[in-house]
């Protein structure tokens, strides 16, 4: 029973480090990912059309400087 325990902590500790490791390169490769050139303007171009489809197509109207609409 013993040995048993040690193997299962041994396994455990060995585990917990290749998952922590495993974690880490995720993290490493969705930051490189999110942050490529490419991403970033598709991500651009998504967050317009749904900005597009949540007004129903309508333009937003800016404040002029007197803080009335145009």
């Amino acid at each position: 029973m013993l040995k048993f325990l040690l193997g299962a902590a041994a396994g455990y500790v060995l585990g917990a480090r290749a998952g922590h490791e495993r974690y880490e390169q995720l993290v490493r490769t969705y930051h490189r990912v999110a942050d490529h050139p490419a991403v970033q303007g598709a991500a651009g171009i998504v967050r317009a059309r749904i900005e597009e489809v949540v007004n129903g197509g309508r333009h937003t109207q800016e404040p002029t400087s007197n803080g009335r609409a145009r």
